[in-house]
């Protein structure tokens, strides 16, 4: 199915109101933190669905929009056509902000979102090759126009830097054995689907609990093909100095590589302080731009989780722009 066809069908089910494209986590604390009022400009850099959107427009403010998947562009804006112009939807990557800033105008950002991770909807549609449990292409782009597939890493990556990826960004004890065999097993035909690799990491990894075998593996592929890491360190930087005074900065994370990014990068911009052994005693911190408004992260309440389940994982930290 092409993507207009896979447009098509989207927007036609925006006519049934069981439909849900994704269902945001942390809502209530993520507009308890940003305070979304009236005059406000607010970034949702990770549109999917649009779920944390609505709840800003509903609150009086307006919402710049990115996404780079056409797909929930297309959803989202004929989901919240009735804001107007309150509510602009781009598609883009929330690495490139100021791509998108730039055009309109815009100097100065009221407060900022980014829900990083697949959205509900990119996972159970097999056609994008995320989904471990239905078959699909092995594509895994969040953006269709990317160069490079998760079928292309592993088809024709080495061994090394396959064994690499599995085990710095699926954090997979068995990496270099899975990518062996990966390796031994495409000289005799290519990986085309997800089953396709589901069933030679299952020959490798026994299963044991509730957590799939290739779990970690598709992971890491998927930040791999999305480059996911390199473009949050790029948006994290980005974002924060388009940020008007007393801005915040909210993040969501559903994994430690992700989580501990943000943590240090609100920590080491927040501090007043810095030391090192060397110095005769602590030095101001010419780098800091926010006050740190969560020493810890924010979690999905029990009830939440039983409601979402994929809300387990997710981590909230928010600063506020000096």
């Amino acid at each position: 199915m092409n993507l207009t066809n896979n447009l098509l069908l989207e927007l036609e089910e925006l006519d049934d109101e069981s439909a849900v494209y994704h269902t945001p986590v942390l809502v209530t604390d993520v507009i308890n933190y940003l305070r979304p009022a009236p005059g406000m400009l607010i970034l949702d850099g990770t549109l999917g669905g649009g779920g944390h959107s609505e709840r800003f427009l509903q609150s009086g403010a307006s919402v710049l929009a990115l996404d780079q998947d056409p797909h929930a562009i297309a959803y989202a804006k004929a989901r919240l056509a009735a804001y107007g112009e309150r509510f602009c939807a781009i598609q883009a990557n929330f690495r490139q902000i100021q791509n998108a800033l730039d055009p309109l105008n815009i100097q100065k950002l009221s407060g900022a979102l980014l829900d990083i991770g697949v959205s509900s909807r990119q996972l159970d549609n097999p056609d994008r090759g995320f989904a471990i449990l239905k078959d699909g292409p092995l594509d895994m782009r969040m953006d269709p126009s990317l160069p490079i597939s998760a079928a292309d890493i592993v088809n024709k990556y080495s061994l090394s830097d396959l064994a690499r990826i599995f085990r710095e960004y699926g954090q997979e004890a068995r990496a270099l054995h899975i990518a062996s065999r990966i390796v031994a097993l495409r000289v005799r035909r290519p990986f085309l689907t997800t089953f396709d690799l589901v069933a030679v990491i299952e020959s490798v990894v026994p299963k044991h609990g509730p957590r799939q075998p290739a779990t970690r593996v598709f992971q890491a592929l998927r930040i791999a093909v999305n480059d996911e890491l390199g473009a949050l360190e790029d948006g994290l930087i980005s974002i924060s100095k388009r940020l008007a005074r007393g801005a915040r900065f909210a993040v969501i994370t559903f994994h430690s590589l992700e989580d501990r990014m943000v943590k240090y990068f609100f920590r080491d911009h927040s501090r007043e302080w810095i030391d090192r052994p060397e110095w005769p005693a602590p030095r101001p911190n010419p780098n800091r731009i926010f006050r740190l408004l969560t020493p810890h992260p924010v979690e999905a309440s029990r009830e939440e989780i039983q409601n979402n389940p994929r809300a387990r994982s997710a981590k909230l930290r928010v600063a506020e722009r000096l």
